[in-house]
């Protein structure tokens, strides 16, 4: 919440502090699956070199891939910050090369959030911000989307 905090106006408060919802590690927990059925076929087929031997290298991939989707998931949500202040809808992803999109809160329109029946389940979705003549892009896998919206529709 480094940049909120950098950017916030005088008297302005935090009503809401966003974030994306664990849903995004979602590929990284398939290549960890990948990775524990190649490992069991490992141990299964260590008498045999050829099947072992190609029972290895899956786990190395899957190992690899696990890992790098894993930093891609954490990067993504270390760089993103979601915030409801007093006066604005605050959106920014980015380290190096930064989007921030800012709504003020006499601007916004409607709040549309869709949410899938696993959306539902595990609680994330996806927000849409529409203001007067603009909006803020689709946010996705957000996580509480209802408390969001209800931050942002509540004065």
């Amino acid at each position: 919440m480094s940049y909120l905090k950098n950017i916030l106006q005088p008297g302005e408060t935090v009503v809401f502090d966003g974030h994306l919802h664990w849903i995004i590690y979602r590929r990284a927990i398939f290549f960890l699956l990948c990775t524990a059925i190649a490992l069991a076929a490992a141990v299964y087929f260590r008498e045999t070199n050829y099947r072992w031997s190609i029972s290895l290298i899956l786990v190395i991939v899957s190992v690899l891939l696990t890992l790098i989707f894993a930093a891609h998931a954490w990067w993504q949500s270390f760089t993103t910050e979601i915030a409801v202040t007093t006066a604005r809808v605050i959106y920014k992803t980015g380290f190096i090369q930064r989007h921030t999109a800012e709504m003020n809160m006499d601007k916004v329109e409607s709040v549309d959030v869709d949410q899938s029946l696993l959306g539902r389940i595990l609680g994330y979705g996806t927000v849409d911000i529409r203001g007067t003549g603009t909006s803020i892009e689709q946010l996705e896998f957000i996580a509480r989307p209802l408390e969001l919206r209800n931050a942002i529709t509540a004065r």
